[in-house]
C-alpha cells in the first residue's frame, strides 16, 4: 500500500514522462479516510485531463507541422509548376511572339501592359532575338507603345551614336522589312536625342546618321564588298543631314574609326531559331536541284521558303538545312532545260560573281556555296509558276539605301519650306 503522497508521485511522473508507459496505478488503500479518498480522486481526475490536454496539444502540433510541410511542398509545386509555365512560354513565343505573350498573360505570367511586355523583351532569358525583333517591329498600337518601353528602358546618356547603337543592336536582331525597320530606328533616334539632347539639330539627323554607320558597318566588314569607303566619302556622304548643315568632322571620323576597329556583333540565336525559322514557311515542297562538281546532277531536295531565304534539306525530318540561299538582291527566270518546269536564280548584270549562300558537306562542314547560279526544277509547270510567284515576292533588296533615301529627301524637302 502507498501513501496519498507516493501516489502523487506516481501521477506526476506519468504527467511528466506521458511517452514512458506510466506507472500502474497503486490500488486504494484501505485505512485512507473519506477526505484522503476524495483528495486522490481528485488527483486521478486532474491527473487524466492533464493527459487528455497534452494528447490535444500533440495532435495540433502534429497538424501544424502538417499543414507546414504541406505548405512548403505546395510552394514548392507552385514554383515547379510556374517555371515549366514560363519555359513554355518562352518556347511558344520562339515560334510564334503574339501566341507566347498571350499564352504567358492568360496564365497570369505575365501582365497585359506595355512597360511589363517591354521589360520581359529586355531581359531576354531564353528568347530568340530574331523573334523580339519581329514583335517589337510589328505596326499593331499595343506594339508600338511595347517598342517605345523597350527602347526606354536602354540609357544612352553619353554615349556616343555607335556605342548605343551597338548596346540597341544586340538587344534583339533587326527584322527583314523596311517599314519595321524604320519604326525601330525613329523610336531609336528620339530615345538618344531625349538621353543626349544638343547633340544633334534634330531626330532625323539621328535617323539617318545611324542608318549610315550601320552600310558602313557592312561595307567595310563584308568580304563581298571590295570598295572600301575611305573616311573622306563616309564625311561627304553625311554632308548637310543635320537641317542642312554639316555635322563636326571630328565627330564623324570617330564614328568611322569606332567601326573600321570593331564590327557591330550580331547576337545570335540559340537552338530555337530553327524552330522559329521553319514554324510558318511561305512555301514548302520537294523539288529538284541541279548540284555543282564537274558532273552535273540532279538532286530531290525538300524546299522551305521563308524569312527571305530559301532552304533545302535532304529530307522532311532534317533539323538542319543542308543548304541556305539569301534572296537579298536575286533574280529568277524561267529557262530551258532538259528537265521540265525549270527556273534559275541568278546575281542580274553579273554572269561570274559568286551567289551568297552556304551548304553542309557530308562531313558536317558548313562552307560557302560556289554557284554562280541556282537551276530548279518543279513537278508540274502549275507548281513551278507557284514557286516563282512565291520567290519573287520574297526577294529582297538592301533596305537600309532605300531608307536612307527617303529620309534625305524628306530632310531636303523640309529645309525648302
Amino acid at each position: 500500500m502507498g501513501t496519498v503522497g507516493e501516489l502523487c508521485v506516481s501521477s506526476f511522473q506519468t504527467f511528466l514522462c506521458p511517452a514512458v508507459k506510466p506507472l500502474e496505478e497503486a490500488p486504494v488503500p484501505d485505512d485512507l479516510t473519506p477526505e484522503e479518498q476524495q483528495e486522490l480522486e481528485n488527483i486521478r481526475r486532474r491527473k487524466q485531463e492533464l493527459l487528455e490536454d497534452i494528447q490535444r496539444l500533440k495532435n495540433e502540433i502534429a497538424e501544424v507541422t502538417s499543414e507546414i510541410e504541406n505548405l512548403g511542398s505546395t510552394e514548392e509545386r507552385k514554383n515547379m509548376q510556374r517555371n515549366k509555365q514560363v519555359a513554355m512560354g518562352r518556347k511558344k513565343f520562339n515560334m510564334d511572339p503574339k501566341k507566347g505573350i498571350q499564352f504567358l498573360i492568360e496564365n497570369d505570367l505575365l501582365k497585359n501592359t506595355s512597360d511589363d511586355i517591354a521589360q520581359f523583351l529586355y531581359k531576354g532569358e531564353g528568347l530568340n532575338k530574331t523573334a523580339i525583333g519581329d514583335y517589337l517591329g510589328e505596326r499593331d498600337d499595343f506594339n508600338i507603345k511595347v517598342l517605345q518601353a523597350f527602347v526606354e528602358l536602354h540609357e544612352f546618356t553619353d554615349l556616343n551614336l555607335v556605342q548605343a547603337l551597338r548596346q540597341f543592336l544586340w538587344s534583339f536582331r533587326l527584322p527583314g522589312e523596311a517599314q519595321k525597320i524604320d519604326r525601330m530606328m525613329e523610336t531609336f533616334a528620339q530615345r538618344y536625342c531625349h538621353c543626349n539632347p544638343g547633340v544633334f539639330q534634330s531626330t532625323d539627323t539621328c535617323y539617318i546618321l545611324s542608318f549610315a554607320i550601320i552600310m558602313l558597318n557592312t561595307s567595310l566588314h563584308n568580304p563581298n564588298v571590295k570598295d572600301k569607303p575611305t573616311v573622306e566619302r563616309f564625311i561627304s556622304m553625311n554632308r548637310g543631314i543635320n537641317d542642312g548643315g554639316d555635322l563636326p568632322e571630328d565627330l564623324l571620323r570617330n564614328l568611322y574609326e569606332s567601326i573600321k576597329n570593331e564590327p557591330f556583333k550580331i547576337p545570335e540565336d540559340d537552338g530555337n531559331d530553327l524552330t522559329h525559322t521553319f514554324f510558318n514557311p511561305d512555301r514548302e515542297g520537294w523539288l529538284l536541284k541541279l548540284a555543282g562538281g564537274r558532273v552535273k546532277t540532279w538532286k530531290r531536295r525538300w524546299f522551305i521558303l521563308t524569312d527571305n531565304c530559301l532552304y533545302y534539306f535532304e529530307y522532311t525530318t532534317d533539323k538542319e538545312p543542308r543548304g541556305i540561299i539569301p534572296l537579298e538582291n536575286l533574280s529568277i527566270k524561267e529557262v530551258e532545260d532538259k528537265k521540265p518546269n525549270c527556273f534559275e536564280l541568278f546575281i542580274p548584270d553579273s554572269k561570274d560573281q559568286v551567289i551568297k549562300a552556304c551548304k553542309t558537306e557530308a562531313d558536317g562542314r558548313v562552307v560557302e556555296g560556289n554557284h554562280t547560279f541556282y537551276r530548279i526544277s518543279a513537278p508540274t509547270a502549275e507548281e513551278k509558276e507557284d514557286w516563282m510567284k512565291s520567290i519573287k515576292a520574297a526577294i529582297s533588296r538592301d533596305p537600309f539605301y532605300e531608307m536612307l533615301a527617303a529620309r534625305k529627301k524628306k530632310v531636303s524637302s523640309m529645309k525648302r519650306h
